[in-house]
């Protein structure tokens, strides 16, 4: 059976039955033959589907969410605002793939060549936890858009959102079969890649799971989009604004309780502001409300799982014992379910576990840089290269910066944050491809060209 635990309290949900392999057969011959007749379905009349995915989500948000919260923990605020920006990226999507997706002539070609961007097929999708709905739609969107089917492999421990989503999706008026959820072990992956019915694979998780899922895709000579790890530098030079960025700072990093792979991670600061930059990050700390996820005015939930807040405390335990600074937190809260207190480190430095590793959780680690150069050399000592922050008065400066960092996407005195209209996805061991925007919706298409000669009479 697949047990939902709640994490607030770590009583159990609900359990499933698994999805048996014939269960799973039946599911990837449904999916092919819908997508079959989709992929004929003019853009113009798929994207009414995604018009009507939109609405559906707006009208259940409010079940949605406390589904989500129940499931992983996030903040029912959060929770809210997630159903929300899946709504959001449906409309995007559905005003724009058609001309997104609309035949390229070649240049000053009068025989009419050009490009065009035909669907790749049934798509596997492995997604994760943290953002059970998100995760999921920023795929869906723009895969069926143009033309391609999904079978959603969810994390284990949100198997009612999982359904919830095959739900909306029939609902939302999808072809039967084109979508479907499957409840199956990490084990049975596998064979499902390897599976001549699925096309390609997306993968949003840990750079370890990235590893086997891309090892295992390449083995059958599928296409990969992989969103994975991150330990995001947010750069504060000397000139910035520090209570902004201070105030920005606390929402990038605790955002569902630490548990994203874009949250600001590693708070790299110039000495010369480093001690006001703390103080004023552990003020905002402090103001932070724990508690109850599903209480509106609640700023930190619970982490997801037990294990989860293990491996977080273990990472902080052995950088302490190297020598991090402990400013405050440190620890798991006493009590029920699986919370652990906001934790901000200071002096933390390229030996310490909360530099190197992705500390996926509520910890905040300052890191000190003598100069803007040695914060973009700190920023890049990094196996991750998924997000950055740079927060000065000299845009300019920054812009030059940006270029120098080893990032997926650069944000100037902002949030990194994923937008629809925006490509986003990493490099080194955070992965490869990217979701949103006309490059997302194009990842998985076959972008074909079609070469007219001239007619002979």
């Amino acid at each position: 059976m697949i047990n939902s635990i709640n994490p607030t309290d770590g009583a159990q949900i609900e359990s499933y039955a698994p999805h048996t392999s014939d269960d799973v057969d039946a599911a990837l011959s449904g999916a092919v033959a819908a997508q079959a007749a989709w992929r004929e379905v003019p853009v113009e009349d798929r994207v009414k589907l995604l018009s009507s995915m939109a609405k559906e989500l707006r009208s259940g948000r409010d079940r949605y969410a406390e589904l989500i919260t129940k499931e992983m923990g996030k903040p029912i605020s959060e929770s809210r605002g997630e159903v929300e920006k899946c709504a959001v990226t449906c409309d995007y999507y559905a005003e724009m793939a058609p001309a997104l997706l609309a035949f390229e002539p070649l240049p000053s070609n009068a025989t009419e060549s050009g490009v065009v961007f035909d669907p790749l097929g049934v798509v596997l999708a492995i997604m994760p936890w943290n953002f059970p709905f998100w995760q999921f739609f920023r795929f869906a969107a723009p895969a069926l858009a143009a033309g391609n089917g999904a079978i959603l492999k969810h994390a284990a421990n949100v198997p009612g959102c999982a359904l919830a989503i095959e739900a909306l999706m029939r609902r939302a008026g999808c072809p039967e079969g084109l979508m479907r959820s499957l409840l199956i072990s990490s084990r049975e992956v596998a064979p499902i890649i390897a599976d001549d019915r699925i096309a390609a694979v997306t993968l949003t998780g840990s750079t370890e799971v990235g590893q086997i899922v891309a090892s295992q895709a390449g083995a059958a000579l599928k296409k990969q989009v992989l969103e994975l790890g991150g330990s995001d530098p947010f750069i504060v030079l000397a000139d910035a604004d520090l209570e902004a960025a201070a105030e920005t700072a606390v929402k990038s990093r605790f955002i569902n309780a630490g548990q994203s792979c874009v949250n600001a991670k590693r708070f790299i600061v110039e000495e010369a502001v480093a001690d006001r930059f703390a103080e004023l990050f552990r003020d905002g700390i402090e103001r932070l409300k724990i508690g109850d996820p599903m209480d509106p005015e609640t700023q930190i939930g619970p982490m997801a799982r037990a294990n989860l807040r293990d491996e977080l405390h273990d990472q902080v335990q052995r950088s302490v014992k190297a020598g991090a600074k402990l400013i405050i937190g440190g620890r798991p809260v006493e009590g029920s379910g699986y919370f652990y207190s906001p934790t901000l480190f200071d002096k933390v430095t390229q030996e310490h576990a909360a530099f190197r590793e992705e500390m996926f959780g509520p910890v905040a680690s300052i890191v000190r840089a003598r100069d803007a150069d040695h914060a973009v050399e700190l920023a890049n000592d990094s196996e991750f290269g998924l997000g950055a922050t740079i927060w000065t008065s000299d845009v300019e400066k920054a812009r030059r910066m940006s270029r120098t960092l080893d990032a997926g996407a650069v944000f100037i005195n902002g949030l990194v944050a994923s937008d629809a209209r925006l490509p986003f996805g990493g490099i080194k061991k955070s992965g490869y491809g990217r979701e949103l925007g006309s490059y997302g919706l194009r990842e998985f298409t076959n972008i074909k060209t079609i070469w007219i000669g001239p007619a002979k009479g």
